[in-house]
């Protein structure tokens, strides 16, 4: 009799965004070339997005791609962003089990065996909480738990505290991601919104290994205000109750001058208060319109049917034929 011969061994992906990386380049391999031989039951993928980097980062990662049998590049057409690039790489991504990572190695790779010991106990879904964020500075660890606090009073989705893109994710989970149609995509949340069986574990976040954050003040205003729009429409709802506050306070207010009028009679009017409340009200308006103004944005740039990101090329070990997909 013939033996059957033994299944090959499930494969892992790693999806690493990148944009203006190359310094962080040859440290992360590095670090992975000594992680990674150490997981012996799973074949691993690395998928790197080159989100139109201006440095040599798609040089450094076309060299590499070379000598690797394991490495795939997926190389956008210009900058997107990271939440397009990461999006790109899920749907690159060929594993049975899909975990993103940073190049900057804040996510230590050490912990992904740790990812693939709970998904090994049936979880689709395995986070990475920042349990210890010393080496991040006061200022990002009060923005990130103020953004936290703020998106989940508000959000329909709750998003996890101190939770970032890196965790594990099995392959049906990563499927109904890549379903999703929208081009606007806040990631977090959308990791949030899929749901499945979840569990977490806790980690140490450490220093970034090279280079420097890509993520300025205005960008990750910009950012939280995206994650807070796409999963709610409470800003919208909140003007609402303001309009009727403001509408009760100044009817009162007219009762009351009414009021005075009668048993104190006329008196003469201030132009001060008038100039407040024109100017008062004027911004309310002006706020609100605003509002409104993001979520009419957002929906009219969906109304285009544009795809989050476009593949210039593909290069490297996935076994991907259509270099034009995007989703």
């Amino acid at each position: 009799m013939f033996e059957s011969a033994a299944p090959s061994p499930r494969i892992v992906s790693l999806v690493i965004p990148m944009f203006n990386e190359g310094e962080a380049v040859g440290v992360l391999f590095s670090r992975l070339d000594e992680v990674l031989p150490t997981i012996t039951k799973y074949r691993f993928e690395v998928v790197c997005v080159n989100d139109g980097s201006t440095d040599d980062t798609l040089a450094m990662l076309s060299l590499l791609a070379e000598s690797r049998d394991d490495l795939t590049v997926v190389d956008l057409s210009r900058n997107f962003g990271k939440e397009a690039a990461l999006s790109a790489g899920l749907s690159t991504a060929i594993g049975d089990a899909v975990i993103p990572l940073d190049a900057d190695l804040q996510d230590p790779p050490d912990v992904i065996a740790q990812l693939i010991e709970q998904w090994e106990e049936g979880f689709e879904v395995v986070l990475a909480k920042r349990g210890d964020r010393s080496s991040d500075t006061a200022a990002k660890r009060f923005t990130a738990r103020s953004f936290y606090r703020v998106h989940n009073a508000v959000a329909d989705v709750k998003i996890p505290d101190d939770v970032g893109d890196f965790r594990l994710m099995d392959r049906v989970v990563v499927n109904a991601l890549n379903a999703l149609p929208e081009s606007r995509r806040f990631m977090k949340g959308l990791f949030a919104w899929v749901g499945f069986r979840s569990t977490t574990i806790e980690y140490r976040r450490d220093p970034r290994s090279a280079g420097t954050t890509k993520f300025n003040a205005w960008k990750l205003w910009n950012f939280a205000l995206e994650g807070i729009a796409s999963f709610s429409i409470s800003p919208l709802k909140i003007w609402t109750y303001v309009g009727v506050a403001v509408a009760v306070f100044a009817m009162g207010y007219g009762a009351w001058i009414a009021l005075r009028t009668l048993v104190w009679g006329a008196d003469v009017p201030g132009y001060a208060s008038l100039l407040v409340a024109i100017l008062f009200l004027g911004g309310l308006q002006l706020v609100g319109i605003g509002m409104i103004g993001e979520y009419l944005g957002r929906a009219f740039i969906e109304s285009k049917r544009r795809p989050a990101y476009l593949i210039r090329e593909i290069r490297g070990a996935s076994d991907v034929t259509d270099q034009a997909h995007d989703r």
